[in-house]
């Protein structure tokens, strides 16, 4: 197998650092770069060669991306944000390698929360009703004010029913949805690059502290219905590689989604373990050219806790990857 390099971002996030234990879980002949916005994170000790970047929607994100790229003669990035993906994608032209990203539509309206309500309701496709703030008359009973270019639960005002508090928001910021009671389950699908056909999916319920998935269980019930959706999704704009959709499911059994990662997302990391390795088939269709493996969940729960990372810098200098003197403990 030949060699292959690549460059990983926001390796100070669960997703990033998710994708760089997978990568290396592959044994694969595979130098990686990481990227992210501070000099230091949990992530550093896992990569081989770290660099500074500015966020994503800066101004100078995409000459900093092409410089580490020509470099590091980099054959893949692989974006573990949103915004990173989103600019990434539409300067994807402009860089010399390949990138795990879906197209520029994509990104976009899933970037943004009120413009996918949009467009799957253009689309007849299941999703949590939405509303701007400016045209909100308590149109739900139960309702939940988001950021509509948010990230995790930063900014999320549950239960808004006061004129007050909704006047305070602004329509190019926030988005009104309506609130839907049941369990929470959190679906990745993968779609292939080479024929833009669905490999698989798999479904866990779970259970989030400030925004983060700490408990999952593999569920098998609704994939008939979510393998549906994620055809409509992906039959109706340039959608590929793996992606999330997070939905609640009501005592009917009734399906409503209410966010898409247009990306990689947070639990990359557990699934793999269940049968799910999005991140494999990443790099076994941009970086090795091959087929992606077949697909054979096995159900099972997992929880996250916390390790440190401890630098030992003994009069040296730190590099900040895994060169470094360092424990985990």
């Amino acid at each position: 197998m030949e060699k292959g390099t690549v460059l990983v971002t926001g390796i100070g996030g669960n997703v990033g650092q998710g994708i760089i234990r997978n990568i290396i879980s592959c044994n694969w002949p595979i130098k990686i770069i990481g990227t992210n916005i501070t000099d230091f994170s949990a992530g550093n000790y896992l990569i081989d060669k770290f660099y500074k970047v500015s966020y994503g929607y800066s101004e100078d994100y995409i000459t900093q991306i092409k410089q580490i790229v020509e470099l590091e003669h980099v054959d893949l990035i692989i974006p573990s944000t949103d915004f990173e993906s989103y600019y990434l994608s539409l300067n994807s032209d402009n860089i010399k390698c390949k990138i795990a990203v879906s197209g520029k539509a994509s990104t976009e309206i899933y970037l943004d929360k009120y413009l996918t309500w949009k467009f799957h309701n253009r689309f007849s496709i299941p999703f949590a009703e939405s509303i701007l703030p400016s045209v909100y008359n308590n149109n739900f009973d139960l309702a939940i004010a988001k950021p509509r270019k948010g990230r995790g639960s930063k900014g999320i005002i549950k239960n808004i029913s006061k004129d007050e508090d909704i006047k305070k928001l602004k329509d190019d910021e926030y988005m009104i949805q309506k609130m839907y009671e049941g369990k929470e389950i959190t679906t990745a699908v993968y779609v292939r690059h080479n024929d833009k056909k669905i490999h698989g999916l798999i479904s866990m319920e779970r259970s989030l502290e400030n925004g983060a998935t700490t408990y999952c269980k593999v569920i098998t019930d609704y994939d008939i219905q979510m393998q549906e959706i994620a055809e409509k999704m992906a039959e109706s704009i340039d959608l590929v590689g793996s992606f999330n959709i997070q939905s609640i499911v009501n005592d009917r059994g009734e399906i409503y989604p209410f966010e898409v990662n247009c990306r990689i997302s947070g639990t990359n990391s557990i699934r793999a373990n269940f049968g799910f390795h999005d991140v494999k088939y990443t790099l076994q269709e941009l970086l090795f050219n091959k087929f992606p493996d077949e697909i054979n969940i096995t159900k099972g729960f997992a929880y996250r806790f916390l390790s440190d990372v401890i630098y030992l810098e003994n009069g040296t200098n730190i590099n900040g990857d895994n060169k470094d003197n360092f424990i985990v403990f």
